[in-house]
């Protein structure tokens, strides 16, 4: 099975992708073994911050050396050099929240999964052209699972996954799941700010117990 398969398999396994980032290197370890340790094989740490490539080196040793069947994927890339930088570091999958095809291009090059953010029906056919195999419906905040039902049909056989716009409620997703979503992104409502800044892994790990569990029911 090819890279793009494996962790594509992944997230449709998985039904959820957690992302997050902390400026914090050692914090942001133990928030992926919490993750790890509560049943999570994929998620993305995000590109928000001067220290996220530093961050990602780390998190990609701990993966090798301690979790070797998780896959790290690395989001908010905009540019081809930001994709570059971090498939040298190991990036399992590439997530972006606009579509651009020459990060799509080195994703492919690469034979990695690329997961571009689109908002219309226009970048959606864009991200298509491009091959782009899972899009991200970003934000979902703004554009509520109706979005999705209304444009599935018009995309027939196209993959998406919200983000930003899902809660840890058992109604936010199934309704997302209803609409046609293969999984759901999990950002601030799961790995929130209070979570990060006051080290609350136990939190974590039942929250993200409890979201995989939602997940199984939902689908």
């Amino acid at each position: 099975m090819s890279k793009k398969e494996i962790a594509l398999n992944a997230i449709l396994s998985q039904g959820t992708l957690p992302l997050f980032f902390y400026e914090d290197a050692a914090v942001s370890l133990e928030i992926t073994r919490t993750l790890y340790k509560a049943g999570i094989r994929v998620f993305e740490y995000t590109n928000r911050g001067p220290a996220a490539l530093e961050n990602f080196k780390v998190l990609k040793k701990a993966q090798q050396e301690e979790m070797p069947d998780l896959q790290l994927g690395i989001g908010t890339i905009k540019s081809a050099e930001e994709a570059v930088a971090f498939i040298d570091a190991g990036a399992d999958f590439i997530v972006s929240p606009i579509v651009n095809p020459e990060v799509g291009k080195i994703a492919a090059h690469h034979n990695l999964l690329w997961i571009p953010g689109c908002m219309t029906p226009t970048e959606i056919y864009t991200a298509q052209q491009n091959g782009a195999a899972l899009i991200k419906i970003f934000p979902a905040n703004i554009l509520g699972p109706e979005f999705v039902s209304s444009i599935r049909d018009l995309f027939s056989g196209q993959l998406f996954i919200p983000t930003g716009g899902v809660d840890l409620s058992i109604d936010s997703i199934t309704a997302w799941f209803k609409a046609g979503v293969c999984a759901v992104g999990m950002g601030s409502k799961l790995i929130s700010k209070n979570v990060l800044d006051k080290q609350l892994y136990d939190q974590l790990y039942n929250d993200t117990v409890k979201l995989l569990e939602i997940v199984q029911s939902s689908r």
